[in-house]
């Protein structure tokens, strides 16, 4: 896995970083605590064409194009009928009828900004589209919270990749202690906003 991503990546440059973060959206199984740690890595040699503000720009573009094709799989097959596919042919891209539950009850309970957190969950972050779509969530706030989301994820494993060096592997054992954190954060940050919001109507 990691010979072929380094292998696209070197072969198609930015164009590599983004079709791979694409397909990482509809397998999950390709990893893009992996894809995006590496560019991140590739862009301290010294000889590189690999920038880190670019490789963070192609991958929040295949990461959005990847979500598309979810996004209307849920608007138009509902929960039901991908669960009954996800049984019978998941296995072949890694997606299971337990996945889609996951993603289906994460975005009941955090509401439309469950699409900008989901983007920074590993598990949910590939599948939190199928919600949206079965949901009919409107497309501007969906591509608004998406991208929002997975700029914040990837700059973040890029980032990572790119000051670690040639330890960029060790993103992945630390990234769920990572994730936790950027969530806990942003969880505030809304509390702190619906919280001043609710108080400064009170005072009106």
């Amino acid at each position: 896995m990691q010979e072929w991503i380094t292998n696209t990546m070197n072969s198609l440059g930015y164009l590599g970083i983004g079709l791979l973060m694409f397909l990482e959206n509809l397998f999950p199984p390709i990893p893009s605590e992996l894809i995006m740690p590496l560019a991140g890595y590739t862009a301290t040699f010294p000889n590189t064409q690999i920038q880190v503000v670019p490789a963070i720009a192609a991958g929040v573009i295949g990461t959005i194009l990847g979500a598309i094709p979810w996004y209307y799989a849920g608007a138009l097959l509902g929960q039901q009928r991908l669960e009954l596919l996800a049984s019978r042919y998941g296995k072949w891209i890694g997606v299971s009828e337990k996945d889609i539950d996951k993603s289906v009850n994460w975005f009941q309970k955090h509401g439309s900004t469950a699409v900008l957190l989901g983007r920074m969950v590993p598990g949910i972050r590939t599948l939190i589209s199928i919600p949206a779509g079965i949901s009919k969530m409107p497309l501007i706030p969906f591509f608004l919270y998406s991208t929002v989301g997975t700029i914040a994820w990837v700059a973040l494993l890029t980032y990572a990749g790119y000051f670690l060096g040639k330890n960029y592997k060790l993103v992945e054992d630390y990234i769920d202690v990572i994730t936790k954190v950027v969530v806990f954060g942003v969880l505030i940050a809304i509390a702190a906003f619906v919280g001043y919001r609710l108080w400064k109507r009170s005072r009106k």
